[in-house]
């Protein structure tokens, strides 16, 4: 009965003080606040207020068990095992290669590598063919190891960069 009293109040409290603002020609100031005091009635009317009641009582429950009760706290220590192991499963299997243990193993049995050499590499442009040749030891050092990037500066030349 009280929450009534109370957003009733409020509502006419702001309907008041838009119809005052009107009365100066603010006529869109007037028509927010007017929208905002119809708030409360409408909160009121779709249960929203006993709701929000509800909700604060029960976090507040909540929050003095989480002081009080040692169950809580045990809780959350085991909320953060459980964290802890998930992150930890996480990076052992970022670190494994990939695929599980049989899957490595039958592809190691079988003489086939677990992922195809070269598969990450990006295809060379179609209007270029790659040359097939064997390169001297001395021409590979001579430039530093840089002429397997010719590719790479060509496509920056062409792009102006």
């Amino acid at each position: 009965m009280l929450t009534v009293t109370v957003c009733v109040a409020l509502s006419a409290a702001g309907l008041a003080i838009a119809m005052l603002t009107a009365y100066r020609r603010r006529y869109l100031a007037a028509l927010r606040t007017a929208a905002f005091a119809l708030l409360p009635v409408g909160l009121y009317m779709t249960g929203l207020v006993t709701l929000g009641r509800k909700v604060g009582t029960a976090a507040g429950s909540w929050a003095a068990d989480l002081v009080f009760k040692p169950s809580v706290w045990a809780g959350f220590g085991v909320l953060a095992v459980s964290a802890v192991l998930w992150t930890v499963t996480r990076f052992a299997a970022g670190r494994d290669g990939g695929g599980s243990r049989r899957e490595r193993r039958a592809a190691a049995a079988a003489g086939a590598p677990a992922v195809a050499p070269g598969a990450n590499r990006p295809s060379l442009p179609t209007g270029r063919k790659k040359t097939a040749g064997p390169r001297s030891g001395s021409a590979a050092s001579a430039d530093g190891g840089l002429s397997d990037f010719s590719d790479v500066e060509e496509i920056l030349k062409r792009r102006g960069i």
